[in-house]
């Protein structure tokens, strides 16, 4: 798709978006209510060389799903030269809410399809009578295209299949956004994981036939205002290991990888939004495979900072991995702003908040309100998961420390991000935040400007929040 600010007299089609068939032409009406349009959302309706798009309201997430349902009618046609007004009925329309509707909600992944269309649609952006600036209005538009094209960029790096999209694809991914971004990029092998004591990570890709791989990207601004740092989970698949999920829930393992994808999308941005702070991107890239090698229940791991880990479920693998990625983190940045992570890591969570929803849980209730108001402002959707004194003696162990898998299933997403707390130093706890994405990041239906599959939960999130920090 082609999005550029322009007054084209030639078109094919006009997207004019109505409240109300009050707010059709005069000329349209009869036809419109005839044919039982009611300019309902979801509701669309080609007429001559326009298409009438049904919206509750003209701003935020009701104009970014509009412009959605907009995208998705079009391209079901041969029209590719597309009008679009941004002063619709009196009201100028927000370019940034605009852009995104269009290119998330016309995203498709159809590369395993033996059959596919390739059209190039441009969309014209008519500025006429903009109260703003058309060079204010160029940039955020182009901002808002960097954005979209790496959160399309994550959902495809997600959808791909596991035997398509191992720990070394993930590798050279990182390598590749590295390399265009002018980013910093370490690669450790598992070499490096047994001389460093991450045994935990270690563990969990031990039965897969491919090497668990330790990622470290970091984009340096001058002088930069912060650190930020991001980790995630990057389980390529995840078939539950020797504690083994069923069939069923097995399928769309691949997405246990959209933690380190959004990583992945963050990094690959911040230099098209002029990023202030420094960030470090960490991914912990592994495959949670069975064999003779695999670990098992009732094995005692000794994480990173010498915890030990009783190991009673083979299936809560993603915050072993977390946890020596954390701590790795910790040990090598000094002076952390801000620490992140993101992780499909519970299915409690989705249980919790529901299936569109990211859990976000942690010790700073100012940070967590800040995030708060950065989701807003991005269409993310977050809810906050509370702590309790009494939750944490469910991880504790006999035997060890601390144990991967609560006594209940209880609370287990923030149990989960209990366990998680273990392996962040003390100066740290009031700048740490756990993101349980597991709900957000993949489902398998269409929703509002999301698509089938992969939606990247997380990259407009933490953008918006890097965006907006003082």
């Amino acid at each position: 798709m082609n999005i550029k600010l322009k007054e084209n007299k030639d078109f094919d089609i006009e997207i004019i978006l109505v409240k109300s068939i009050k707010d059709c032409n005069k000329a349209d009406k009869k036809l419109l209510k005839n044919s039982g349009f009611k300019a309902s959302e979801g509701e669309t309706f080609f007429v001559g060389k326009i298409l009438y798009v049904g919206t509750n309201k003209l701003k935020n997430e009701d104009l970014k799903i509009a412009f959605a349902n907009a995208i998705k009618a079009i391209s079901k046609t041969k029209y590719t030269d597309i009008k679009v007004p941004l002063i619709n009925k009196n009201k100028e329309l927000n370019i940034k809410d605009i852009t995104e509707g269009l290119l998330l909600g016309g995203y498709v992944f159809n590369n395993y399809k033996s059959k596919r269309e390739e059209r190039l649609i441009n969309i014209f952006i008519d500025t006429k009578a903009s109260k703003y600036k058309k060079s204010d209005l160029q940039k955020e538009l182009n901002e808002t295209i960097a954005i979209c094209d790496s959160v399309n960029l994550v959902r495809d790096i997600i959808n791909t299949t596991p035997e398509d999209f191992t720990p070394l694809t993930m590798v050279e991914k990182a390598k590749e956004i590295s390399f265009e971004n002018a980013l910093e990029n370490k690669i450790f092998t598992e070499e490096y994981l047994k001389e460093n004591g991450m045994n935990a990570m270690l563990a969990v890709g031990r039965a897969s036939r491919h090497e668990s791989q330790l990622i470290h990207l970091t984009y340096k601004p001058k002088n930069a205002k912060g650190k930020i740092v991001l980790v995630g989970k990057g389980l390529t698949y995840d078939c539950g290991g020797l504690s083994l999920k069923s069939s069923e829930g097995m399928v769309s393992m691949k997405c246990d990888k959209s933690g380190a994808s959004a990583v992945l999308g963050i990094m690959n941005t911040l230099n098209a939004i002029s990023c202030e702070y420094e960030v470090h991107g960490i991914i912990g890239a592994v495959e949670n495979m069975i064999g003779g090698d695999a670990y098992k229940p009732d094995d005692v791991l000794v994480a990173k900072n010498g915890k030990t880990i009783e190991v009673r479920n083979t299936d809560a693998e993603g915050r072993l991995v977390l946890a020596d990625c954390l701590c790795y983190a910790q040990d090598e940045i000094k002076d952390i702003d801000y620490i992140f992570d993101l992780a499909t890591l519970t299915g409690a969570c989705i249980v919790g908040l529901g299936e569109y929803t990211t859990g976000v849980m942690g010790h700073n209730d100012k940070l967590k309100k800040r995030l708060d108001k950065a989701a807003k402002n991005s269409g993310e959707l977050v809810g906050f998961l509370p702590y309790n004194r009494y939750l944490p003696a469910m991880i504790k162990s006999n035997i060890a420390d601390i144990t991967n898998s609560a006594s209940s299933r209880s609370g287990g997403a923030i149990t989960a991000s209990l366990f998680l707390d273990n392996f962040i130093k003390d100066e740290n706890k009031k700048n740490w935040l756990h993101l349980d994405i597991a709900g957000a990041a993949y489902r398998e239906k269409v929703w509002g400007y999301n698509p089938y599959g992969a939606t990247g939960a997380g990259v407009r999130l933490i953008l918006e929040f890097m965006k907006n920090q003082k």
